[in-house]
């Protein structure tokens, strides 16, 4: 009897123990999840949500049954559905969805179980039917060719819990391409589908997508007049109390593609006509491109360019578009000395290197921006797209914490193979690297469509001929090669598109290098020599004709 209350008595105790330390790690899960809602750089990156989650589910795993159970699971799974709305990923939704889930069956007495069933309700939203023009299913295909399957919708949601606002619709056009864009002012889940010609009811083909816990912007345009060749006009509407709509009335088409960037939110929808693939003989625009909000066109057939005039040639390239990165509000990397940002750097060069291309290739050059304003990353490939360059060269200058960090190197559009290439891709795209993974997978749909081969083959021509132009005259020039990242300002480009890194801004040799004229000439020497030699290669023949007609 003596040892049975002895084994009892130790058991009590052994269970009070284990019961404080579960306490203790709760209240240290805890802990981390305050720290981790009070600083938004934490915030940016993935190892430190999970870290809190881990600790969570580390509570649930040492007492299942117990009195903190529920609770570990309940901020367990809030934690991933709000990592989830930063990363993109579905994985992490699913993984927030399994845990509440198990909540609410093993727990149905506890407290938290009705809070779990309300954030339920809110990541899994069922795909009810519509009224007038039906809303498919998220996995259900369009209507057959000439059209694509949907995309996938994003799981982000409003982070706040209000409803994301539209704030703005924007497009750029010419005969064979219209890029439009949705702005918003938070992420949100949507889903879009393609609509049949209605005769019957006088209905063109049409495009729609739906917004989800979304509502009109006070001063939304919202119906904006296209009338090009392929789309007639792109409006938006509340279609419930719930979900925005917006709806593309359709000409002709012959494919199209839609995805969404981040930082701010907002839904690119690219159009693409029968002859999108054809050279365009559309005489170009001699004005600015339109700035943000406005609308860039091509105007109505004419009298030949130069760059057409050289495509009917076969010269291969005889438009190229530079664009100098970030302007306006937006400053891109600082200097290592004081006053010297990137966007005056990088267009002091991009006009120096549109001279030297004129003067020594005999092409048409076009600037996405000459003065000091903002563009948006998906209006420099826009303005690319629709004036039909040949080449897009986007230029900027490196930066990394370690000062001591330089050297020079090129980057096409492709799937990111290193963690350097993931953190210059968060930088210029002026996101974090939770966001590159969800870039990643729109990638993966689009690179059939992208000129992977041609601009990496473009990327290694630039590269190896701007460093071997600047190692002959400078002393300490580092070449990192040629990388691959996803870069937004070269999504969806139709064209060969590099973005080159000309030096670190953050080192202080590069940076006292990079603002004086006699290296941003030679730099420019060497991108020029690198294209060059790209265009010799793609058409030999024919560029030996353009060099003996100007002699």
């Amino acid at each position: 009897m003596v040892a049975v209350l002895l084994m009892l008595a130790l058991i009590g105790v052994t269970s009070a123990e284990a019961a404080s330390r579960v306490e203790t790690l709760f209240y240290e899960a805890e802990a981390c999840q305050r720290e981790l809602k009070a600083d938004s750089a934490r915030q940016k990156y993935r190892h430190h949500w999970l870290r809190c989650i881990d600790k969570f589910k580390d509570v649930y795993r040492q007492d299942p049954d117990g009195k903190w159970a529920p609770a570990a699971l309940y901020r367990a799974g809030a934690l991933y559905l709000e990592l989830a709305r930063f990363s993109g990923s579905d994985a992490h939704e699913r993984e927030g969805v399994d845990l509440l889930q198990r909540l609410v069956r093993r727990f149905e007495r506890s407290a938290y179980r009705p809070k779990a069933q309300a954030l339920l309700g809110a990541a899994v939203k069922p795909s009810a039917p519509r009224a007038k023009e039906p809303a498919p299913a998220k996995n259900t295909k369009p209507a057959p060719a000439p059209a694509p399957a949907p995309a996938k919708a994003p799981v982000t949601r409003p982070a706040n819990g209000a409803p994301a606002t539209v704030e703005s619709l924007r497009f750029w056009s010419n005969p064979n391409y219209t890029r439009v864009v949705v702005d918003m002012d938070e992420a949100t889940a949507y889903r879009h589908h393609l609509l049949k010609k209605d005769p019957e009811i006088g209905k063109p083909q049409r495009l729609f997508i739906d917004l989800e816990r979304s509502r009109l912007g006070r001063d939304l345009q919202r119906q904006i007049p296209i009338n090009d060749d392929l789309l007639m006009d792109a409006r938006a509407g509340q279609y419930d109390t719930d979900t925005v709509r917006v709806v593309v009335d359709i000409k002709s088409f012959k494919t199209y593609k839609i995805f969404s960037l981040n930082n701010p939110f907002r839904i690119v929808i690219d159009v693409w006509g029968q002859g999108g693939d054809a050279l365009a003989t559309a005489k170009p625009s001699t004005a600015a491109p339109a700035p943000a909000g406005s609308v860039a066109r091509i105007a109505d057939p004419g009298k030949l360019s130069p760059g057409a005039l050289a495509r009917q040639l076969a010269l291969g390239v005889g438009r190229i578009v530079i664009d100098p990165g970030h302007g306006g509000k937006d400053f891109g990397a600082p200097g290592y000395l004081k006053g010297v940002h990137e966007k005056h750097v990088v267009l002091d060069i991009s006009k120096r290197l549109a001279k030297k291309l004129k003067a020594r290739l005999g092409c048409e050059v076009i600037l996405t921006r000459d003065t000091d304003r903002y563009l948006t990353l998906e209006e420099r490939t826009a303005i690319a797209n629709t004036r039909n360059a040949d080449l897009f060269v986007s230029i900027h200058t490196n930066a990394a914490r370690n000062r001591r960090a330089y050297g020079i190197e090129t980057f096409f559009l492709n799937l990111a193979t290193d963690d350097d290439a993931i953190l210059v891709a968060a930088r210029e795209n002026a996101t974090s690297e939770k966001n590159i993974s969800d870039l990643q997978k729109i990638l993966l749909d689009l690179m059939q469509n992208a000129k992977i081969n041609e601009s990496s083959r473009l990327a290694c021509h630039v590269q190896g001929a701007l460093y071997g132009h600047m190692k002959d005259r400078y002393k300490q020039v580092r070449d990192k090669g040629v990388k691959q990242a996803p870069f937004y300002v070269l999504l969806g480009a139709q064209m060969p598109a590099v973005l080159v890194e000309t030096s670190f801004i953050s080192n202080q040799r590069e940076c006292q290098r990079l603002i004086d004229p006699k290296y941003q000439d030679h730099l420019c020497e060497g991108i020029v020599a690198g294209i060059e030699a790209y265009m010799r290669e793609t058409n030999p023949t024919a560029f030996r004709q353009q060099s003996g007609k100007k002699g």
